[in-house]
């Protein structure tokens, strides 16, 4: 199959014919239609994953049709459209038991544990917990924004956040995960607070429900600006992007007893950030992690979709070629662009 490789980090990846994946017993090969392009899989490529052994094909936003199952799979047969989270459960240790399969003990993760969806075919294990069907009426490339960005921002707002109707909740960066939560906050009933330095990403966070907006490569104080647009500070506040200064602000600017959920990645020299536990322990601020979303958690964010409230096809930016996508993932770090890059042609 025709696949995405890269042999060393940080080094230009090579469009390679590579063997295609054969299903495990407990697991499906899915032929790709959609992969979507996330800062994630640039953190693979730059080596900050201990996961990722070499020679390598990144990946995890994927959407497709399985063509080949395993001897054990039950629920899914060969043709049949479908989604993954991009972590997965292996079913049998405590947290998978108790439905937390996003922080299993044994967890696969596709590019990033395994081989992923930057290439024709990618194997998925324990296919019979972790698959999530497709509408038929959704299209591929808005599939693929699921299983990472929109699934993530998802149970960021709803489970971990427990944003509810007239709450207020910031945004920190506008990225798919936060142009997602955005949409995801609104539909809720809260008023969002965006904020990022790219124009363009806060006039769609804007056209995505935010009721305000904030450039912080021309403020001079993100954390006031933030407390004066919420009329005393955030009840819930995400940092979508991954970054120290990000989180810090993130903290900053809650009012007493919100919640900052921690949704961007942050890996390497970023993974040990300052905070400001003077604020946490007097003023009883809750710091929360998201990490995915369980494929039983599905149904919920697919059913506000199926009823309107929900448009994730919104979130999709750039369509390109799995040739284009070489330099795309090694430009990530740029943020360039608005929406969510997918590749759909391989």
């Amino acid at each position: 199959m025709k696949a995405l490789v890269f042999e060393s980090f940080r080094r230009p990846p090579r469009i390679q014919q590579v063997p295609a994946p054969e299903p495990e017993p407990h697991g499906v090969v899915v032929q790709i239609a959609a992969s979507g392009l996330c800062r994630s899989d640039w953190h693979a490529w730059m080596g900050h994953d201990p996961d990722v052994a070499l020679p390598h094909v990144p990946g995890h936003e994927l959407a497709g049709t399985i063509v080949a199952t395993g001897k054990d799979v039950a629920l899914w047969k060969a043709g049949d459209r479908v989604t993954v989270p991009f972590v997965g459960g292996c079913g049998a240790c405590d947290e998978c038991r108790a439905g937390h399969q996003q922080v299993c003990h044994h967890q696969f993760q596709p590019g990033f544990t395994h081989w992923g969806s930057f290439a024709e075919y990618t194997s998925i294990h324990h296919a019979d917990l972790n698959l999530v069907a497709l509408p038929d009426d959704m299209e591929f490339a808005t599939a693929a924004s699921l299983g990472c960005r929109f699934a993530t921002a998802f149970r960021a707002v709803v489970d971990q956040g427990r944003v509810s109707g007239g709450a207020w909740m910031a945004v920190h960066g506008c990225g798919g995960v936060g142009l997602s939560a955005i949409m995801i906050a609104n539909a809720v009933g809260a008023n969002v607070v965006a904020i990022d330095i790219a124009d363009d990403k806060l006039q769609q966070a804007r056209a995505l429900g935010a009721v305000a907006t904030i450039n912080a490569s021309e403020c001079a104080d993100v954390v006031a600006a933030v407390t004066e647009a919420t009329r005393g500070g955030a009840h819930v506040s995400l940092d979508a992007l991954g970054h120290p200064s990000t989180c810090f602000n993130s903290i900053m600017n809650l009012r007493r007893r919100g919640r900052h959920v921690q949704v961007g990645l942050m890996l390497g020299e970023h993974s040990r950030p300052g905070v400001p536990m003077d604020k946490i322990v007097a003023q009883e601020i809750e710091l929360l992690g998201s990490h995915g979303m369980q494929a039983h958690r599905y149904s919920a964010m697919l059913d506000m979709v199926g009823s309107g409230k929900l448009a994730p096809a919104r979130i999709v930016g750039q369509q390109i070629a799995l040739e284009d996508a070489c330099q795309a993932l090694m430009n990530m770090d740029s943020h360039a662009g608005v929406g969510a890059t997918v590749i759909t042609s391989f």
